[in-house]
């Protein structure tokens, strides 16, 4: 007999780790992928994938994520986290990836109600039609509270030995987790930087001088001050030493700015690079560091070099984006 085998949209939480296993012990082959971002990584997913035992490819989908971002047929929610296309558009890379490898069916560890906005039955719904493998995407800890799916009319996966898992309640979960031997799982919330408003605010903004931002322009709105200089330019000052180093790995061009005799954050200019933006930043930058107030300073700016003197950077918080 023909080996049946299924791609498990894998997060490494509780769910998605229950999920795999109970697939797995029908004896069909499982392999998780996960999905990384510059809003969210797969580092839980790979750490619970060699815990329980399965395979797991990663893959990273940031062009696709940024269009889709930019207009979310369903929106967003709470702040710029469109829950429902970004889950449909994951299902969409692992129905393509069935294709691709021959699988029979995609798989998620997705509850029932879990949820109240994006796990109940019309937004599971929203999201099968959106990916393109409406039939093939198979909930089994709420399968049989749900349509049947292609696989299970096909025989391929038994119904009867799925779940009716409904709400937020986590008892059997629990449960099942002790009889898969499942030991450790991340808390279910949190991971993805788009529910979090001050980051939120950050991207917009991004969005709003760069429509087609780079990698690593994303990467940099995790970190330090942000501040609004002319013409659509903006300056990012490190807050600390760690903070600084990502900035300094982030960014390899010219526009580094920074206080080399002085300890002080590194700063990046993003976007407009004019003589104006530099003298603004580097006034910025200098009020930041450990000069004494009223010092001359001297900064660093690609391959130029010029003194600033230090005045209080009470004068620049109206340029503070968040």
């Amino acid at each position: 007999m023909k080996t049946i085998k299924a791609i498990s949209l894998f997060s490494g939480g509780l769910d998605s780790s229950i999920a795999a296993k109970l697939i797995e012990s029908l004896g069909i082959d499982v392999l998780g992928i996960s999905f990384t971002t510059p809003f969210f990584s797969a580092e839980k997913a790979i750490q619970a994938a060699d815990l329980i035992g399965i395979p797991i490819k990663i893959i990273d989908f940031t062009d696709d994520y940024i269009q889709m971002l930019k207009k979310p047929r369903y929106g967003f929610g709470k702040n710029m986290n469109p829950c429902i296309d970004c889950h449909a558009l994951m299902f969409k890379k692992a129905g393509d990836l069935m294709k691709e490898l021959g699988y029979d069916f995609i798989f998620s560890g997705e509850v029932l109600n879990e949820r109240p906005m994006s796990q109940n039955r019309i937004s599971l719904k929203k999201v099968e039609k959106l990916s393109g493998y409406e039939g093939y995407i198979l909930r089994p800890l709420s399968a049989k509270l749900l349509d049947i799916t292609i696989p299970e009319s096909e025989g391929k996966i038994d119904r009867n030995k799925l779940l009716n898992i409904n709400g937020r309640s986590r008892k059997m979960q629990f449960e099942l987790a002790e009889k898969f031997n499942i030991t450790y799982y991340p808390a279910p919330a949190g991971g993805c930087l788009l529910t979090d408003k001050n980051f939120s605010t950050r991207l917009k903004d991004l969005f709003s001088i760069n429509p087609e931002p780079k990698t690593e322009c994303l990467e940099l709105l995790k970190y330090g001050r942000i501040f609004k200089l002319q013409n659509d330019g903006r300056l990012i000052l490190g807050r600390n030493e760690k903070e600084n180093s990502a900035i300094e790995k982030l960014n390899a061009n010219d526009f580094i700015i920074d206080t080399p005799e002085v300890a002080g954050p590194l700063g990046v200019i993003l976007n407009n690079y004019s003589d104006e933006n530099i003298l603004l930043a580097a006034n910025i930058l200098v009020s930041y560091c450990d000069a004494e107030t009223g010092s001359e300073v001297r900064v660093v700016c690609g391959n130029n070099f010029f003194k600033m003197k230090k005045t209080d950077k009470s004068n620049y918080i109206n340029l503070l984006l968040v």
